[in-house]
């Protein structure tokens, strides 16, 4: 009985790379929509302005600090300044691009090297992502009086920025099952 579950366990690698594949396809596109909110936006704020390979999008990054809405919340005047520093622009050029990258990841059996493509790209986006927890100060949790504070202790964002660690690994075997697809295509003798 025992050895039949744990047979039944083996065999499920198939479809734990097929809903690997979807969980990615859901969130990339799910979040690529979200980034043509404000909310969001407005959210992704601190890591762009901080990222020194992503902060020149912003006009003027050093100043998100005096300008963040928080979720659910619209000042106008911080609304303005956030449509004068680009980033509403920004996230809604970053959301179209999630967005093709989801589809190319859905797309791996009728355009397999294009699929590989989005693959590389969620590895190296998820990377970028994960230096977020070295640039931006708001990933940790901050010095309020409490003895817990800085590193290890993430914030929200931190919290949010870790995830990608499983990201990157699901986009790496994507990019490995879509790469063999390719080959046994490849493989194949042509009529």
């Amino acid at each position: 009985m025992k050895h039949s579950i744990i047979q039944q366990f083996a065999q499920l690698e198939n479809l734990a790379k097929t809903i690997t594949r979807f969980g990615i396809v859901v969130v990339f596109i799910w979040i690529g929509t979200l980034k043509f909110f404000t909310y969001e936006a407005d959210g992704i704020t601190p890591f762009v302005a901080n990222s020194p390979f992503m902060s020149f999008f912003y006009n003027t990054p050093n100043a998100y600090k005096t300008h963040q809405n928080k979720e659910g919340e619209l000042i106008a005047a911080n609304y303005e300044w956030h449509v004068q520093n680009n980033t509403y622009g920004f996230s809604e050029g970053l959301g179209a691009f999630l967005i093709a990258l989801g589809i190319l990841l859905a797309l791996y059996k009728a355009a397999p090297l294009w699929s590989m493509a989005g693959s590389i790209l969620i590895v190296i986006m998820s990377l970028g992502t994960l230096s977020f927890l070295i640039t931006t100060p708001e990933s940790w949790v901050p010095n309020l009086g409490d003895s817990d504070y800085g590193f290890p202790f993430l914030s929200g964002r931190g919290r949010l920025v870790l995830k990608d660690i499983v990201i990157l690994g699901g986009a790496l075997i994507t990019l490995s099952q879509t790469a063999q697809i390719y080959l046994k295509n490849a493989n194949r003798p042509h009529l």
